[in-house]
C-alpha cells in the first residue's frame, strides 16, 4: 500500500498503530495475569535478571507468607528485576516447571518435607524440595522432591535459590519437634540444597522464620560474597555457627547459624565465595 503524502493521513494512521499497540499490550498483560502469575516485565536494564516467587499452600500460614512474599516481589521490581509470581491456590507443579525455567533468582515459600525425618526412609520424589497446590484450585499441598526438581528445573547460570519459612530446610524440625542434634541439622541442609544445586543455583538459602530481604539486597545492590550476605542478616547471631564441606554436592561448602544453640532457623550451602557482582554478570 503506498505511503500517503498527506501528514493528517499519517496521523490519522499513527494513531490506529498506536491504539492497536496500547490494545495487544493489554491483552498480553490479561494473558500474563491468568493463573495467579502475575508477570512486569520492566526496563531493558533489568531484561536479564528473572525474579520468580512461589507460595505453596501452607494451611493457616498462607495469608502470611502471600503478604510477605508481595513484599519480596516489589522489593525485587524496585531493583529492576522482571519478577514472576505463582501463589497458591494457583502454584501447580505444572505451573513452576513452566516459569521457573532461567531463573536469577527463585524464592518458595511454603511447607518443607525434608531429611533426615521421623516420616521413614529417604524418597527422592517427596522429599527436599517443594509442596505445590495438588491441582489447580486446591488448597491442599503434593510434594515434589528434589528428583523433580533436579530433572526438571533449569535456572540460569550462577542462580540463587531462597527457601523461606519451611521445616527442615535450614537444619530445623516441624513447630514444637524435638530439636535434632548438630549432625541431624546439618544433613538436612546438605540435602535440601542437593536437588536445588543440580539446576544451575550457585547457592541455597535458607530461613525458617526471618525476612530474606537482605539477601535480595546483597545481591543486587552491594560486591559481597554469598558468605558475606549471610552474615549480613540482622538477625544472624554467629555466637553457635558452624560449616560443613557437603556430602552431597562436592566443593560445596554450608554454615548453620543456630541461635541459642538449638534453633536451626538459618543456613545457607553452595559455593560462598561467589561475589553478588559475577552473580549480577551471569
Amino acid at each position: 500500500m503506498p505511503v500517503s503524502p498527506k501528514g493528517a493521513q499519517r496521523a490519522s494512521r499513527h494513531r490506529i498503530v498506536r491504539s492497536v499497540r496500547i490494545v495487544a499490550i493489554a491483552a498480553l498483560a490479561s494473558v500474563m495475569a491468568v493463573g495467579g502469575i502475575v508477570a512486569q516485565p520492566q526496563t531493558a536494564v533489568a531484561a536479564g535478571k528473572k525474579v520468580v516467587i512461589v507460595v505453596g499452600p501452607a494451611g493457616s500460614n498462607t495469608s502470611d507468607y502471600i503478604y510477605n512474599a508481595k513484599k519480596l516481589a516489589a522489593q525485587a521490581k524496585n531493583y529492576g528485576a522482571t519478577v514472576y509470581q505463582i501463589y497458591t491456590p494457583h502454584a501447580t507443579w505444572a505451573r513452576v516447571k513452566q516459569y521457573a525455567q532461567g531463573a536469577n533468582v527463585f524464592i518458595y515459600l511454603g511447607h518443607g518435607n525434608g531429611y533426615p525425618s521421623p516420616y521413614g526412609s529417604f524418597n527422592a520424589y517427596t522429599k527436599d524440595g517443594l509442596g505445590l497446590n495438588a491441582y489447580d484450585g486446591s488448597s491442599s499441598h503434593k510434594y515434589y522432591g528434589e528428583y523433580y526438581v533436579s530433572h526438571y528445573l533449569r535456572f540460569a547460570p550462577n542462580a540463587v535459590v531462597i527457601l523461606n519459612r519451611l521445616c527442615y530446610a535450614s537444619g530445623n524440625p516441624e513447630w514444637g519437634g524435638p530439636t535434632p542434634t548438630r549432625t541431624t541439622a546439618r544433613q538436612r541442609v546438605d540435602n535440601y540444597g542437593a536437588g536445588f544445586l543440580r539446576t544451575g543455583a550457585r547457592a541455597v538459602f535458607a530461613e525458617g522464620i526471618s525476612s530474606v530481604s537482605y539477601i535480595l539486597y546483597g545481591l543486587f545492590k552491594t560486591s559481597r560474597t554469598i558468605k558475606q550476605i549471610f552474615w549480613s542478616d540482622p538477625t544472624a547471631s554467629g555466637a553457635y555457627d558452624f560449616s560443613f564441606s557437603s556430602t552431597r554436592t562436592s566443593g560445596k561448602t554450608g554454615i548453620l547459624d543456630p541461635k541459642y544453640g538449638t534453633k536451626y532457623w538459618r543456613s545457607v550451602v553452595g559455593d560462598l565465595g561467589m561475589t553478588a557482582g559475577t552473580w549480577r554478570a551471569g
